[in-house]
């Protein structure tokens, strides 16, 4: 007994004295306590643009420190929103958001601003954009216009096939610039859309069944590469390649070498490594209480058989 009370005498002044250093010090083995903790959710994984933005946040991320959650909803908008739930439950302290419906992902947003989680959206656009800190996209109008100049300078007319996603903004940005731009001239003439979720799976049927309704079709407007990717299987299977011409949007290195060997015209690049960076950086400039863009727009470069090389091929812009 004696032991015993002479030990909880010893033990008392030293754990009164270095309580406030126990508390404080973080003596897990990757000093995990006092890292942040971020969140991010794609409309899907299941495409390199994304994958390589993931990425390039990542990065940025791990290099401060810090941990990045990602989540694959897989084109899921209630899924979209449940996983946002659970990071929001997790105590990550900002979302980056791809949303799979640019109008449906509102209640998940909803639920960040409840939360006091700022949000970021990346690569399209949120209808309320008062519910979001900042947005990270290309110049998505500008891309389709891009397409469309394009055409317009190397073809005298055409029957056109478009392929689009009509829940994303950035899509239904592309379409509408490219379908204003040939709108002025006659020639050009829309006589069959698509939705295809800006999936080559979906998109290779959705061209197949375009060209057999309307077998004059010698253009399409693709809403991405994938999509594009996705037409020229179908049109390869008809023996058809050689006299559609196919435009797209991301400059994803596979596409850029079709386009070198003359089996795509053109796609309008972007830079997935530049909207990952820029994203991560004004999460952090959002952490420090600086104040961001509300949105940024980038550039896009038309790549063509006029002026692409075979140094362009590898890699993302």
């Amino acid at each position: 007994m004696r032991k015993i009370i002479l030990t909880v005498l010893i033990a008392v002044p030293l754990l009164s004295a270095g309580l406030y250093h126990f508390v404080t010090t973080d003596y897990s083995l990757r000093q995990n306590e006092h890292r942040r903790k971020l969140g991010a959710v794609y409309m899907t994984l299941n495409n390199p643009f994304y994958e390589v933005i993931d990425e390039e946040i990542r990065t940025a991320v791990e290099n401060h420190g810090d941990i990045l959650i990602s989540r694959d909803p897989a084109l899921s908008v209630d899924r979209q929103v449940e996983e946002i739930r659970e990071l929001i439950d997790l105590g990550v302290e900002l979302i980056f958001i791809n949303p799979v419906d640019w109008t449906e992902i509102e209640p998940a947003l909803e639920l960040a601003r409840a939360a006091q989680i700022p949000v970021i959206a990346i690569d399209t656009n949120v209808e309320d954009d008062s519910l979001v800190a900042c947005t990270v996209v290309s110049d998505n109008y500008a891309a389709g216009v891009q397409c469309a100049e394009h055409l317009l300078k190397n073809f005298s007319g055409g029957k056109i096939a478009l392929l689009k996603h009509s829940q994303a903004r950035s899509s239904i940005d592309r379409i509408q610039g490219f379908r204003d731009k040939i709108s002025a001239d006659k020639n050009f003439e829309i006589v069959a859309e698509a939705e295809c979720l800006g999936q080559l799976e979906f998109a290779m049927p959705a061209m197949e069944q375009m060209i057999s309704a309307h077998p004059e079709i010698n253009i399409v407007m693709a809403l991405n590469d994938p999509a594009a990717m996705g037409a020229i299987a179908a049109l390869q299977n008809i023996h058809r390649l050689d006299d559609v011409k196919v435009y797209g949007v991301d400059g994803v290195p596979e596409t850029k070498e079709m386009i070198f060997s003359r089996r795509m015209t053109a796609t309008a690049g972007q830079s997935p490594r530049q909207i990952g960076r820029i994203a991560s950086d004004r999460a952090y400039k959002i952490f420090a209480g600086e104040p961001v863009e509300k949105i940024i727009k980038l550039p896009t470069r038309l790549l063509c058989a006029e002026n692409i090389s075979a140094a362009d091929i590898d890699g993302w812009d």
